[in-house]
Parts: structure tokens; C-alpha cells; sequence
């Protein structure tokens, strides 16, 4: 059930709507750096142990 937000309705689901894409985005840009990282990590660990005797 939607509580009743008069005449700021469109206002107000556009904020929420806003926020959430921006939420959305921020989680999705993290998730896809870590596994960047964690990808050139385990290429810099290879490498490691390929020099060592």
C-alpha cells in the first residue's frame, strides 16, 4: 500500500526512483572493480611465483 503524497507525488517517486538507480549503480561499480582487481592480483601472483627458485 502507497501512503497518499498529494501534490509532490511525481516529486517525491522521482527521488526515491533516483536514489535507488544511484544505489543501484554505485553497488554495481563496486562488484565489477573488485573483480578487476582481483583478476590483475592473481596475474601479479602468478608472476611472483614463477620467479621464485
Amino acid at each position: 500500500m502507497m501512503p497518499d503524497l498529494g501534490r509532490y507525488a511525481t516529486e517525491v517517486l522521482m527521488a526515491y526512483g533516483g536514489s535507488i538507480a544511484l544505489l543501484i549503480a554505485i553497488v554495481a561499480a563496486s562488484i565489477w572493480k573488485a573483480r578487476r582487481v582481483k583478476r590483475r592480483l592473481e596475474v601479479v601472483e602468478a608472476r611472483r611465483e614463477e620467479k621464485r627458485p
